[in-house]
């Protein structure tokens, strides 16, 4: 699906588990609303749950994950399944310190994209385009 140029893109930027480090998904996040998308950040320590509700009650075209602990396969496992229970077909994106081997694990199960650090803005941005 594209967005039609007069729609703003809602992306919902989400630092599921432990991992207290959001400096990350705080730089992506004010990249995505200086490419003029709506960016909805819901802070650390979220649960699946709590990450899958947000998306749900903010009706958002893109979920992005922000993982940094080491927990990135449980952690998207887990808000994938609750989203697929609840009938979400939002995209799902995942920004962290990811393995190659994971992020292709993450990407076959479904996951849109893995952005490691270093990756631009602009590439999340044209990624989100062609997503939402």
């Amino acid at each position: 699906m594209t967005a039609s140029p007069d729609r703003i893109i809602r992306v919902l930027v989400a630092k599921p588990g432990l991992d207290g480090h959001d400096r990350g998904a705080k730089v992506v996040a004010r990249g995505l609303r200086d490419a003029g998308f709506e960016v909805i950040y819901t802070g650390l320590h979220q649960t699946p749950e709590m990450v899958v509700s947000a998306a749900m009650q903010e009706d958002v075209d893109v979920v992005g994950l922000s993982i940094l602990s080491g927990a990135h396969v449980p952690l998207v496992t887990a808000v994938r399944e609750l989203m697929v229970k609840q009938g979400l077909e939002t995209p799902i994106f995942v920004g962290g310190i990811i393995p190659d081997d994971d992020a292709q694990l993450l990407l076959s199960q479904g996951v849109a994209a893995v952005f490691g650090p270093g990756s631009s803005i602009g590439d999340i941005v044209t990624k989100i385009k062609a997503l939402a």
